[in-house]
């Protein structure tokens, strides 16, 4: 009696590979658009992984995660660096008439 192991094919998601080059691309060229795209391919990845279908391997988990976190980041650090920036002109602009 011989034993076959089965092999399952595995793929690594095309989606989670654009996120996370997206996401390093954002803090490097793209500041806006790419946080976008990191964030929305970085989303359609992991439910693209979780929807596999049985037999089926998709890998890129970690680097879907990896453009989702990169992407979010920068957003958050752009509407921080916004905030402060309107702060610091209503302060001066209230400084600049007394």
């Amino acid at each position: 009696m011989s034993y076959q192991p089965s092999y399952q094919s595995t793929t690594t998601s095309t989606l989670a590979i654009v996120s996370l080059v997206f996401g390093i691309l954002t803090w490097l060229l793209l500041p806006f658009i790419g946080a976008i795209v990191a964030i929305v391919c970085g989303h359609l990845a992991r439910s693209e992984i979780r929807k596999a279908p049985a037999g089926t391997m998709v890998e890129g988990n970690g680097m879907a995660i990896a453009g989702l976190v990169l992407g979010y980041a920068h957003l958050a650090f752009a509407v921080l660096a916004v905030l402060v920036i309107i702060g610091v002109l209503f302060l001066s602009v209230g400084t600049f008439w007394h």
